[in-house]
């Protein structure tokens, strides 16, 4: 578990250009020492502006696009090519812009796909996928992600980790079906906790006065049950980037000024 890191700006738009820019470095860094990169999308507001602001970065070309893995932390279950997808909205932003490896997108399955209504069983689907993507060296059932991406919602929730839900409770599974989301669509499919925590790093994004008391929860010490957020966390590196808004409530002691 490591210990997680803040680092707040001025507004979100300067938010997600900064994590944009982070991110750029994060996946060439990969490239190079490594050959390839893999990275976890997340939807939302801020999860898609960064992935505008990554599309509007001239730094985006210093990425070998065909050598990037791409995977969703979560994905409400409706047909393909529904505007709700996150998968749908992150091709918008930036996905059919650059040039990717078909066969390295890894989008999680639609409600019209093979699986049917079965969420349950389209979450086992990618489950076995992650898991014939998962190497020797990852010692475990999932590959080993160099960055996993999650927006915080108002109620603290990750993915489609919500309060107090079952799929948050998850110990040993990948990914599991949710059922009864408090927000709409209620049926989704998300990575679990022991998924999340397999990343090397996992960056948290937050922006906008609506999250500020998640946040400030999240980072109080509060259990994962209550406040999925605060079970988040990569094993080399926690990082969360914020805006002044979303760190409103935040003591200042908690992050040094020269990130304000």
């Amino acid at each position: 578990m490591s210990t997680p890191q803040l680092v707040v700006h001025r507004d979100k738009e300067l938010m997600a250009q900064a994590a944009a820019a982070r991110l750029i470095t994060k996946v060439v860094d990969a490239q190079a020492s490594r050959g390839s990169a893999s990275v976890v999308l997340t939807g939302g507001r801020n999860g898609n502006g960064l992935l505008a602001a990554l599309a509007a970065a001239p730094a985006r070309d210093a990425v070998d696009w065909s050598r990037i893995d791409l995977w969703w932390g979560d994905e409400r279950y409706l047909p393909e090519g529904d505007p709700e997808r996150n998968y749908t909205q992150a091709c918008e932003a930036l996905l059919d812009a650059v040039p990717l490896n078909p066969k390295r997108v890894h989008p999680m399955p639609a409600s019209d796909g093979p699986h049917g209504a079965g969420v349950e069983a389209a979450a086992e689907a990618y489950a076995a996928e992650l898991a014939r993507s998962a190497g020797p060296e990852n010692h475990g059932a999932v590959p080993t992600f160099d960055v996993l991406m999650l927006g915080v919602g108002p109620d603290t929730h990750v993915a489609s980790l919500f309060p107090e839900l079952p799929a948050v409770r998850e110990t040993e599974r990948t990914v599991v079906g949710v059922h009864g989301a408090p927000k709409p669509p209620p049926t989704r499919v998300t990575l679990t906790l022991p998924a999340i925590r397999s990343a090397r790093e996992v960056w948290l994004l937050a922006a906008g006065e609506d999250k500020a008391q998640a946040v400030a929860i999240a980072l109080s010490g509060a259990g994962e049950i209550q406040a999925p957020a605060a079970g988040a966390y990569g094993r080399s590196r926690t990082l969360w980037l914020l805006d002044a808004a979303a760190a409103a409530q935040l003591p200042r002691s908690l992050y040094p000024p020269a990130s304000a």
